[in-house]
């Protein structure tokens, strides 16, 4: 038996752990034991008898449960096991709200204790009536988009889309006791962060992590922050390829537009907007990030991502609505859907990272940037870079990391080279500030040996420019 999410061990009785008592009672119940130390070494106890007598009645005075306790024994020594139960109301010590998480005890507070009690009611933040405002108040537009929207899904009736708004909010269950619930303000409000602070969505374009070069807000209902921030990050932050085949002009974004629609819907409809942060997509030349301050379901990790997983949306009310104007599936299909998509065009897979800030969605530029010869070329320059670490011993799995990372450095140097000609090697350094200036040196000579850049000037004023004949073959 060890120490674990569902049981703590303690060497005496203390009243203060009537919290860790409640903070059971609120989760998924556990076990304490009491006479074991933190190693696990029955100690024993000398008062176990009164003890005995004592917990019921302070667990029922003080929490109102009820919970058995056990006098076990081992090697002679007395221990007591006191069974905590999983409680379907609230339980709270002295008005205190406690809540076991992992192997650690909190106190709920604000957002976090309203959520649980919601919770605890089988209610979600979403679905709480908001009784100041009215079916006027809401925006005519936003009605527009979801009609529209749900005409071509397929998944609400015809009689419910040409009725009125009200009778569409009743339909879609985003009225409750006679009043528009959150979820129907952050959908069909033209204002919803005036009235839940960081409902809007922030985008950004940078050049390094500190280096901010334009951004935007996108506010209004959730149905237009959607449909501006994709035409914007499609129109403003990305710079699509064109090619033709035949007679018909094709435009490549950089990053899969099927999955990056995913992950912004994801983020909509996942967010906790209890919070105060917006949602945040960070773009750059070599990838795009999209961050939420969401919280993953009880019980799951980062990995039930790349797997097959149930739906268990955050926003119950705001996730209906989604899937009814085809916005979303309903089964928990998107981050796979995200991870298909990127295969199939070869790009790469997209990350995700969760931590307590938030869920982050990471997709990396492929590297292919230059043309098949010119990026021949650069792999002739990586491997003479890495050719010796075969003889060193050094996995091949680990050459082709290598090779990939090298090969992204060297493209990054001819991207920034190609938009800020005249560069010199202190001016690079400084933006691509994870290389030392002795690795961007040894790029620069790669680069050079290629004929993709070339250095016009004296040795103090000159700088690095795009040659003539990759100038033709660099997607700008």
């Amino acid at each position: 038996m060890a120490e674990q999410q569902n049981i703590e061990w303690k060497e005496n009785w203390r009243d203060e752990y009537l919290k860790w008592i409640c903070g059971f009672a609120n989760a998924q119940g556990g076990k304490i034991y009491i006479g074991i130390s933190d190693k696990g070494d029955v100690v024993g106890i000398d008062n176990a008898k009164r003890l005995m007598d004592d917990l019921p009645n302070k667990i029922v005075t003080n929490l109102g449960i009820i919970c058995d306790i056990n006098l076990l024994a081992k090697d002679e020594k007395q221990f007591i096991e006191i069974v905590v139960e999983a409680y379907p109301n609230p339980v709270n010590y002295k008005g205190q709200y406690h809540y076991r998480s992992g192997s650690t005890k909190q106190e709920l507070k604000g957002a976090a204790l309203d959520k649980f009690l919601l919770q605890k009611q089988g209610k979600t933040w979403d679905s709480v009536p908001f009784p100041r405002i009215s079916v006027e108040n809401l925006d005519e537009n936003a009605f527009s988009i979801f009609k529209r929207k749900a005409q071509n899904s397929g998944r609400v009736d015809d009689d419910v889309l040409n009725d009125s708004n009200q009778s569409l909010l009743e339909k879609l269950d985003l009225i409750e006791d006679k009043y528009i619930t959150r979820a129907g303000i952050l959908l069909f409000h033209p204002k919803p962060d005036k009235y839940f602070t960081g409902s809007f969505i922030k985008i950004g374009f940078f050049t390094t992590d500190e280096d901010l070069r334009y951004q935007d807000e996108v506010h209004g209902s959730l149905f237009e922050q959607i449909e501006k921030t994709l035409d914007l990050l499609k129109t403003k932050y990305m710079k699509a390829q064109i090619r033709y085949e035949g007679a018909s002009r094709i435009e490549e974004f950089p990053f899969p537009p099927r999955a990056f629609r995913e992950a912004l819907l994801n983020a909509v409809a996942h967010k906790d907007y209890s919070s105060t942060t917006p949602i945040q997509i960070s773009v750059y030349e070599n990838k795009l990030i999209i961050w939420n301050q969401g919280q993953l379901p009880e019980g799951w990790t980062i990995e039930k991502f790349s797997e097959k997983h149930p739906s268990i949306p955050y926003n119950p009310r705001i996730s209906n609505a989604l899937f009814r104007g085809g916005y979303i599936e309903a089964w928990g299909r998107g981050t796979i859907s995200m991870i298909d998509e990127c295969i199939q065009l070869g790009k790469p897979q997209p990350k995700y990272i969760y931590d307590m800030s938030g869920v982050w969605v990471e997709f990396k530029r492929d590297t292919v940037l230059l043309n098949d010869g010119v990026n021949d070329g650069v792999n002739d320059g990586v491997n003479d870079g890495v050719s010796n670490m075969i003889n060193e011993g050094i996995s091949s799995n680990k050459i082709d990391v290598l090779k990939e990372n090298i090969k992204e450095d060297i493209i990054d140097i001819v991207l920034l080279i190609s938009k800020n000609e005249g560069v010199n090697t202190n001016a690079i350094a400084s933006r691509l500030r994870n290389k030392s200036k002795p690795t961007i040196e040894r790029y620069l000579k790669i680069i050079r040996k290629l004929e993709i850049i070339e250095y016009r000037g004296s040795a103090k004023k000159g700088g690095y420019f795009i040659t003539q004949k990759a100038s033709e073959t660099i997607i700008k």
